[in-house]
């Protein structure tokens, strides 16, 4: 019997992103959702992929729908509707009580917490739950796990990303980083947990060409929180950064200079959204749409002292989203991810498997003594 896979949001930028790889290397049968009444929707962004109009707000319609797809085991539900900021875990609840694997492309700390409250009903269940799954929170995690697995001794992980302009991904994006600028959060410094001031003390990080060095700052993800308690080290990081420089400058007087009480208010954030995406829309032509992550270990490896980077570098964001969700997505259906539980990346998937999956969508791993980078093959 053929998978029939649900992505809820898969309308936007990212989630069609899912719902591409997900058609080129499956042969699952895919239904995207949105809020959009279907007779409004011109052109589904992929061949043969079928559409439904879904709102979240709406919890019984989601449940019921969620409930279709509790007919065979081996289907699928991932939640691409974001922002994440402001979401419960409703589609997460409804898949454990039907039996049906779960996962999601989230990216904000209080998300995360309360889905990772679900991870013994989700094990009694018998459903697997990846959150955090994408690019970052995603891929890093695994980039993070690989660069831990070089060490007898891991202690610092230090997390650094940066994203040419709107990173293809639409205004969602532009939200998000609004919104994780709003309230200072906990990071795991010194073995200890301490509250810093997100877009704070820039770094400058040499990131694979064609970015170079890039200024980054303190921001607010899941990897913050996940990787403090997955690996035994006395610090992690967590830093963001854009592509031209400037905005960075923007993103920080916007921290440091505005109102708290702006900051937290819903109509001055969609007015910053809106203006700084159309501004990138411009800027697009020229800093590309790309992504670059760096996760650097230090740490003690035979009794010395040693540092190792993983790095991956892609030409567009939104698509490289899409293979790390959707290729996560692909070892679940295809049975080589089995783990019941709910699960942040670093936590269930191997690097052996990371490998074979990343390797598959045509990225080329260049290894030095001290370093990897992933690449997409010329």
């Amino acid at each position: 019997m053929t998978n029939q896979v649900l992505i809820i949001g898969g309308y936007g930028r990212i989630g069609s992103s899912v719902a591409r790889d997900l058609a080129t290397y499956t042969d699952s049968e895919i239904t995207i959702t949105g809020r959009k009444p279907e007779a409004n929707i011109k052109e589904i962004p992929i061949p043969g992929v079928k559409y439904l109009t879904l709102d979240l707000a709406d919890k019984e319609r989601v449940k019921n729908i969620i409930h279709t797809y509790s007919k065979y085991s081996g289907n699928l539900v991932i939640h691409c509707a974001g922002p994440f900021h402001h979401r419960d875990t409703n589609v997460l609840k409804n898949c454990i009580e039907t039996g049906i694997n779960y996962v999601d492309i989230s990216d904000h700390r209080g998300f995360t917490s309360k889905a990772l409250e679900y991870s013994e009903a989700a094990k009694q269940a018998g459903v697997t739950a990846m959150i955090n799954t994408g690019i970052f929170p995603g891929i890093s995690n695994s980039l993070v796990r690989q660069s831990v697995e070089q060490f007898d001794e891991p202690e610092e992980i230090h997390l650094s990303y940066v994203v040419g302009g709107s990173g293809g991904a639409g205004v969602t994006v532009m939200r998000t980083t609004f919104l994780g600028l709003q309230n200072h959060f906990e990071v795991w410094k010194n073995n200890k947990w301490e509250f810093v001031k997100p877009y704070s003390d820039r770094q400058v990080i040499d990131f694979p060409k064609p970015y170079g060095k890039i200024g980054v700052y303190w921001f607010d993800m899941p990897e913050s929180l996940t990787l403090a308690t997955s690996f035994p080290v006395k610090t992690v990081t967590t830093k963001f950064g854009s592509f031209p420089d400037f905005y960075n400058h923007l993103t920080w007087m916007t921290a440091h200079l505005f109102p708290v009480s702006w900051l937290k208010n819903s109509g001055v954030v969609e007015f910053l959204s809106q203006v700084s995406y159309k501004m990138t829309q411009v800027t697009d032509k020229y800093s590309g749409t790309g992504v670059a992550i760096q996760a650097k270990v230090i740490g003690k490896k035979s009794g010395k002292k040693a540092d190792f980077c993983s790095s991956i570098i892609h030409k567009d964001t939104a698509t490289v989203t899409g293979i790390g969700a959707g290729g996560i997505a692909e070892l679940i259906l295809s049975g080589k991810l089995n783990k019941p539980g709910v699960w942040s990346v670093e936590n269930s998937l191997s690097t052996e498997l990371f490998e074979q999956l990343i390797q598959s969508r045509g990225f080329v791993k260049i290894c030095s003594e001290k370093s990897v980078v992933y690449q997409v093959g010329n």
